[in-house]
C-alpha cells in the first residue's frame, strides 16, 4: 500500500456486514449486543484513515463468529459491572474476536473457539492466524488469567462483569507499530468516536449495569463522555498493558484495590480459600 494512500474500512471487508434489518437499528430502543455490535461494524466502514495509518483491522466482521459467540453467551443484563477497554490488542480480539482475547484463556476458560478470516488487506508483520496464533497478549493474559484465578469459571465471571471494548478497531502504521485510537487526528477520531460512543450507549441500554469501569483512563473517559446522561457510576482501574511500569508492578492487585474503592466485592482466590480450609483442618 503507498503511503499517501487513505484507508477506509469498506475497503477492507470481505463480505457485507448487516442484513438490511439491522441497518435499520432504532437507536431509541435496547437492541441485544449482537445487534449492536453489527450495526457499529457498518458505521465504522465508511471511515476514513489517512497515513501514518497504513493497516486497519476490524474483528468484528473477519472474527464475526467467535465475536458474537462471546456475546451470546456472556452478555447478559443485569450485569454488575461493565469493564471498557480501549480497543483490540494485536495479539488478542484481533485474532480472537474477544475483548483482551488471549487466545489460550478464550478458547480454554471462556469455552470459545471458532473460525476467523483474514482482513482483505494484512500487515505482514500482524497476520491473522486466529486460534492458531501463537503470540500470547499480555493484557488478555493478565485480565482473563484474574477473572479465571478469581471467580474459577467463566458463569461465575459472567455473574458479576462484563468485558467490552470502546473502539473495535485496530490501527497499524506501516512499520506495524501500533497506533492507538486516541492518537489519531481529530477529523478521524470524531466521526469514530461518535459511533462508538453510539454503541456503548445502546450496550449499556441493554446490558443495565450498576456501573461501568473503565480499564485504562482513555476508556474511562470516553464512557464519562458518552453516559454523561444516564446518571451510572463510571470508574477505572489501571490497565494491564506491560507498556505500562505500574501494571508491571503487580497489575492484579492494584486493579483490585481500586475495584474495592469502587464497591466491587471481589472473591477470594481459589488457592486462598484452598489454604483456609487446610488451616482448619
Amino acid at each position: 500500500m503507498g503511503k499517501a494512500a487513505a484507508i477506509t474500512l469498506s475497503m477492507l471487508r470481505r463480505q457485507p456486514c448487516l442484513t438490511d434489518t439491522c441497518r435499520r437499528i432504532d437507536h431509541r430502543m435496547a437492541k441485544a449486543p449482537i445487534e449492536i455490535s453489527r450495526w457499529l461494524a457498518d458505521e465504522v466502514a465508511s471511515l476514513r484513515f489517512d497515513p501514518p495509518t497504513a493497516y486497519v483491522y476490524n474483528p468484528l466482521v473477519y472474527a464475526r463468529r467467535p465475536h458474537e459467540a462471546y456475546l451470546s453467551r456472556y452478555a447478559i443484563r443485569g450485569v454488575e459491572n461493565l469493564l471498557l477497554g480501549m480497543n483490540p490488542g494485536p495479539w488478542g480480539m484481533a485474532q480472537t474476536g474477544v475483548p483482551f482475547g488471549e487466545v489460550s484463556l478464550v478458547r480454554d476458560f471462556l469455552g470459545i473457539e471458532g473460525p476467523v478470516e483474514q482482513p482483505a488487506i494484512e500487515h505482514p508483520k500482524r497476520p491473522i492466524e486466529g486460534f492458531a496464533c501463537r503470540r500470547s497478549e499480555v493484557s488478555g493474559r493478565r485480565l482473563w488469567g484474574w477473572a479465571r484465578d478469581r471467580f474459577g469459571t467463566a458463569a461465575a465471571f459472567r455473574k458479576q462483569f462484563f468485558v467490552a471494548n470502546y473502539c473495535p478497531l485496530v490501527f497499524m502504521e506501516a512499520s506495524a507499530r501500533n497506533r492507538t485510537p486516541d492518537k489519531l487526528p481529530t477529523a478521524e477520531r470524531e466521526p469514530l468516536f461518535a459511533a462508538c460512543d453510539e454503541a456503548l450507549r445502546r450496550l449499556v441500554t441493554w446490558c443495565r449495569p450498576r456501573r461501568v469501569v473503565g480499564v485504562g483512563t482513555f476508556a474511562a473517559k470516553r464512557a464519562a463522555a458518552a453516559l454523561a446522561d444516564s446518571g451510572l457510576p463510571i470508574g477505572t482501574i489501571l490497565h494491564p498493558s506491560p507498556a505500562s511500569p505500574a501494571a508491571n508492578r503487580g497489575w492484579q492487585q492494584q486493579a483490585e484495590k481500586q475495584l474495592a474503592a469502587l464497591g466491587v466485592q471481589i472473591p477470594k482466590s481459589r488457592s486462598s480459600k484452598t489454604a483456609g480450609r487446610s488451616r482448619r483442618k
